[in-house]
């Protein structure tokens, strides 16, 4: 964590590390890693509620816990940006950090692959692979998708690449 400014070290060191080594095909593992995920994004999610820092929502999308839907959104120049969330969850978890997906975004930027998949590739994986099994979702939320975001979103929203929904509710009706 050398070289990370104190802010992002705070919430790091707050969200819960994961111990259980197991994916989508390890049965009672599996289920045991599903609740140390969940007790980690309430963790990330209360944390960043009292910051007034909210800014995503997710859950399973199914039963056994391989898809993963909600919403994301940023505040570029006092207006909020709300775009879909999505990821499945690798077979091979938590050896493969899971792509996050913001599809209404799709072919909107270089930095993201078909479908709507952010590149995560070159900051974020080999943190992830140094860290795993310890990081989870609510890692990959926090050191992948909330810095991608404030890095490409002030460019997308300023380029007019991307129109708050106002903006676009306006000009539809001109």
């Amino acid at each position: 964590m050398e070289g990370w400014d104190p802010n992002t070290k705070s919430t790091l060191t707050q969200i819960p590390l994961l111990t259980t080594k197991a994916g989508p095909r390890d049965g009672a593992a599996w289920t045991q890693r599903l609740k140390e995920e969940y007790r980690a994004l309430i963790a990330y999610t209360q944390m960043n509620k009292s910051n007034d820092n909210d800014w995503f929502r997710i859950s399973a999308a199914n039963s056994e816990g391989t898809r993963w839907t909600g919403k994301c959104w940023y505040v570029h120049n006092l207006l909020k940006h709300e775009f879909d969330l999505q990821f499945d969850i690798p077979v091979t978890y938590p050896a493969t950090a899971p792509e996050l997906e913001l599809p209404e975004l799709d072919g909107k930027t270089q930095k993201m692959y078909r479908g709507g998949k952010i590149c995560l590739t070159v900051h974020f994986k080999p943190l992830w692979a140094k860290n795993c099994p310890r990081f989870g979702i609510a890692h990959a939320l926090c050191l992948g998708l909330a810095p991608w975001l404030a890095a490409e979103i002030p460019i997308l929203v300023d380029s007019g690449m991307i129109k708050h929904k106002d903006d676009a509710a306006s000009s539809n009706e001109s």
